[in-house]
């Protein structure tokens, strides 16, 4: 079994990758369980050291990876030095923070001690998409190594190169050889990785497919999983909204990663007082954003991924058109190599149209128009996903109620557009998902919680 990596900018392979067999992916799996079992022993302040190394790595050799990035899956450069700052930042939070995220809680009860205390549970095995090459591992990896956990990686078949450089990063900072491996492997290896006994958990970014696949699979064997998959963000525009605020985060929330993101804007709901204004400040935005050579630092929108995206997103395009939709910008494949797509721009979307009902993973902006705030609520929540979600109002008590109290979603953002942050918990709930990544809340995920009681 091969690995290819191809550029999508100009469709030219890269590199290929020899896979894993199923033996060796099982000595692999041993030796992780193997390392584990001594790992998990390690005090705080030892684990600390080398995660503190892997975030001098990877500022050190910033640019280098931004261009695996750019070079694998179309990153644009002007983002993709950001990711790998961003990774060595959660490193970092974990190492400063994890012993204390996880010290024994005392809790007073009838025993003359008793209290919960918080113990690793083993090799986590971790399916990672190829949108955020280095920050999806980094995410998991580092508060799962802090408490005390091993990790195995599947990366995407697109990013082999990412997924060997990162464990190499771990190796260089000073992690034990087998620590944190990455497998190369078919979506039939990774069953049989979920179903092994020296695997302890599963955690998977990706679509809501895939998650519920990986749902199943675990659930056979008794696993905990966390899972944070698809989103069709609801951004929502009230009557009272500062628009160039607003077209200026949602704008930029569209383009990030090329459109390429879980928690991009994907649908924005508009009252109708204000849509004329937004839809103007919205096509000037995406009309003048720079498409190209991903590797230019200008260019703000570089290609698709795959081709099969690609392809996939046109068709969402136009059957909306079909159904009477109005592009107000973009919306035409362009000729020559590469998988892009331009930034466009949807209005008139209803329901029953692919940019009403799916996710649309790309730079294609859905603008719903609505009455009203009640109205907008009730579109806002009107899919199966609640990935992220944001307000935009100049009363900020009324957005904080709406935020809190009225959007279905894990993260609800007044006035900004939904990121992800070390210090918060990240994740979903309906089909975008559950468990939570980042914070305490996600260091807490891979662990057993357990009492104990001293009579």
């Amino acid at each position: 079994m091969k690995f290819q990596s191809r550029n999508p900018a100009t469709d030219e392979p890269i590199k290929e990758y020899d896979g894993h067999s199923t033996d060796a992916m099982n000595r692999i799996i041993d030796q992780v369980h193997e390392t584990w079992l001594e790992w998990r022993r390690v005090p705080f302040a030892e684990r600390a050291e080398p995660l503190r190394k892997a975030a001098e790595i990877l500022k050190r050799r910033k640019d280098e990876y931004a261009r695996l990035m750019t070079e694998e899956m179309g990153k644009p450069m002007q983002q993709a030095p950001g990711e790998v700052e961003k990774c060595a930042w959660v490193c970092e939070f974990y190492a400063d923070n994890a012993e204390g995220f996880l010290a024994p809680r005392v809790i007073e009860t009838a025993a003359s001690k008793s209290y919960v205390s918080y113990q690793p549970e083993g090799p986590v095995f971790a399916i990672m998409p190829w949108n955020f090459p280095f920050w999806q591992v980094f995410r998991f990896g580092a508060p799962a190594l802090m408490a005390g956990n091993a990790g195995l990686l599947k990366h995407a078949p697109n990013v082999p190169g990412c997924a060997l450089a990162i464990e190499e990063i771990f190796r260089e900072a000073g992690f034990p050889e087998n620590l944190f491996r990455t497998l190369l492997i078919d979506t039939d290896q990774a069953s049989e990785v979920i179903a092994s006994r020296k695997v302890a958990a599963v955690t998977l970014t990706g679509s809501t497919r895939a998650g519920s696949t990986v749902a199943a699979q675990a659930g056979k064997h008794i696993k905990k999983t966390v899972l944070e998959l698809g989103g069709s963000d609801p951004y929502v525009v009230l009557e009272d909204a500062d628009i160039e605020l607003a077209a200026n985060a949602c704008s930029k929330s569209r383009l990030i990663n090329s459109g390429q993101s879980c928690i991009g804007a994907k649908r924005f709901i508009v009252v109708e007082s204000a849509r004329d204004a937004f839809e103007k400040a919205m096509v000037e935005r995406l009309s003048g954003a720079k498409m190209g050579d991903p590797s230019d630092p200008a260019t703000e929108v570089g290609p698709l991924a795959r081709p099969d995206l690609r392809d996939n997103l046109a068709r969402q395009v136009k059957q909306s058109i079909d159904k009477g939709a109005r592009c107000l910008t973009g919306g035409e494949v362009p000729e020559g190599p590469g998988c892009f797509y331009p930034p466009t721009v949807l209005s008139g979307v209803k329901p029953g149209m692919p940019a009403y009902e799916e996710e649309m993973f790309g730079p294609v902006a859905s603008i719903i128009e609505v009455k009203d705030e009640a109205e907008a609520l009730r579109v806002a929540n009107d899919t199966a996903y609640g990935l992220g979600s944001a307000v935009f109002t100049q009363d900020l008590e009324r957005g904080e109620r709406i935020a809190r109290e009225e959007l279905q979603a894990g993260s609800a953002f007044v006035n900004a557009l939904v990121a992800s942050d070390p210090r918060l918990p990240f994740g979903g709930i309906k089909q975008s998902g559950y468990g939570r990544e980042l914070s305490e809340e996600g260091i807490r995920e891979f662990v057993n919680i357990k009492t104990v009681f001293i009579s």
